[in-house]
């Protein structure tokens, strides 16, 4: 599939196991539920990463996409 718009990646991406770093360095792991142009993110099983280690589980979370440093595919 061929990407021509920004939000194609996380279009394709909806439903699927994202990581998100924050621009503080903090990771969240979660299932990518919704994304807005703002990258507002919404995020169901969300997990805080601390070095790939799972440190606390927060269920749904609402990211402010300004706090946002990127956004990866995630693979355990």
């Amino acid at each position: 599939m061929e990407l021509t718009k920004p939000l194609d990646a996380l279009n394709i991406s909806k439903g699927q196991s994202v990581l998100v770093e924050f621009k503080t360095g903090v990771q969240y792991q979660g299932r990518l539920e919704t994304f807005d142009i703002h990258l507002n993110l919404v995020i169901d099983d969300a997990q805080e990463l601390v070095e790939g280690n799972v440190k606390r589980k927060l269920g749904r979370m609402l990211i402010r996409g300004d706090q946002v440093k990127f956004i990866l595919p995630f693979q355990k």
